[in-house]
């Protein structure tokens, strides 16, 4: 037979178990651990150093090219194949140098600064995402602790109750099958504690994605109380770190758009060689000058440069459209929150005083012999209901009040539009 310890009891012994080695787990505590531990942040920001370091050549020049070669060789004849016999023969070595245009050069370098920000941009939009996940798992865990910290007071009185039927029966009171009664409301009670303790690990369990094993200490303190302000969350709702990230798209398509008309003007090369002949002749050097010719514009670089145009007009698009879904899902939530704010209110000004009302008049009518033990119990079975919605309803609105504060009342201050 084995034996479930309730959660009245096993709560205080594993935070003790837990906390002996750790320190209570306060909410600013858990934000701050997450971005110091979260592999997503070391990702971006090795990616922000992969970009910075590719910007540095971008707008170099190409490296030199060493060219090596033979001229004037025989190919006939006596002397064919031979480097010495004829006068013009000539081993040559040189150096050649590429010198792109400098339209070319400054938007590879612009392309460059470009996806460095855009670098950027992806780190402030995971840190947005680990602080705002970070907020809501940690608030789902005190939720549903608070919640079972009230299951363990339920037990404690469902014990007094089932005290009371007992004694009542005894006295002659009730019918026999009353004593049942408690027992099923008990339960009830810890039917409600596995789903609270399911909850619990669940909230745990996305806790420790980006804080690791300090999910498992016992939580300090209360969640924070945000202002939540549908003016002041429209006005910044462009700055917002995942629109910034076009702005940054935008300059990297607009330098690829450069480079592609850039490509319409030539690139010129340089070189300059040494000859070595036979013995018996004096040693050469030469120049060389070379053009790029562009002529076949029409079906080479403008297609590119339509391309290019094509994806910006598009970003753009996208742009739009991702504002319009932000701004719907900003006044959603909205809407959520205030819903969730009023339900929480009229929970605990109205629901919870009626619910506790009934409980007492339903009691005090058993007492006297004239209610049902099954009205009774539920009426406690509807209290207890409304005395854990109450907790679940803060809950809720206390999430929606961090999805709202982390995604909208903190955007990127150096956000662009594209």
């Amino acid at each position: 037979m084995s034996f479930k310890l309730p959660y009245w009891l096993a709560a205080p012994l594993w935070a003790w178990m837990a906390g002996a080695g750790a320190a209570p787990l306060g909410f600013d505590d858990a934000l701050t651990r997450a971005l110091q531990e979260t592999p997503a942040l070391s990702a971006s920001a090795s990616r922000i150093a992969a970009a910075r370091q590719s910007a540095i050549p971008a707008g170099a020049l190409p490296d030199p090219q060493l060219t090596l070669g033979l001229a004037n060789v025989p190919i006939d004849g006596a002397d064919r194949f031979s480097l010495d016999s004829e006068p013009m023969t000539m081993r040559m070595i040189g150096v050649m140098q590429a010198f792109p245009n400098a339209a070319k050069r400054g938007a590879r370098a612009g392309a460059a600064r470009g996806r460095i920000g855009l670098a950027e941009a992806g780190m402030r939009v995971v840190r947005q995402t680990v602080l705002r996940q970070t907020a809501q798992a940690w608030i789902r865990r005190h939720t549903a602790e608070a919640q079972l910290q009230h299951i363990a007071a339920l037990y404690d009185e469902n014990r007094l109750f089932d005290a009371a039927v007992r004694a009542r029966l005894a006295g002659g009171g009730g019918m026999a099958s009353d004593v049942v009664l408690p027992r099923e409301e008990a339960a009830l009670i810890a039917g409600r504690e596995d789903a609270l303790n399911a909850r619990r690990a669940q909230a745990i369990a996305s806790l420790r994605q980006w804080i690791g094993d300090a999910a498992d200490w016992p939580l300090a303190g209360t969640p924070p109380q945000w202002p939540i302000d549908h003016a002041g969350l429209a006005h910044r709702l462009e700055q917002h770190p995942e629109l910034a990230l076009y702005g940054h798209e935008a300059r990297v398509l607009d330098a690829e758009t450069d480079l592609a008309r850039a490509a319409t003007r030539p690139d010129w090369r340089l070189g300059v060689v040494y000859q070595q002949r036979g013995s018996q002749f004096t040693n050469m050097a030469g120049i060389e000058l070379g053009f790029d010719l562009p002529v076949f514009a029409s079906t080479r670089q403008r297609p590119l440069i339509a391309a290019r145009v094509a994806e910006r007009a598009a970003l753009d698009a996208d742009y739009q459209a991702r504002l319009r879904a932000h701004t719907a899902e900003l006044d959603a939530d909205l809407a959520e929150y205030r819903r969730l704010d009023r339900a929480l209110a009229r929970q605990n000004e109205v629901l919870l005083p009626l619910a506790q009302e009934k409980v007492t008049l339903v009691l005090a009518a058993w007492r006297g012999g004239q209610g049902s033990l099954t009205e009774l119990i539920g009426a406690r079975r509807a209290r207890i209901d409304a005395e854990l919605k109450a907790i679940e309803l803060a809950g809720a609105r206390d999430e929606m009040a961090a999805r709202l504060h982390f995604t909208y009342a903190q955007p990127d201050e150096s956000g662009v539009q594209p």
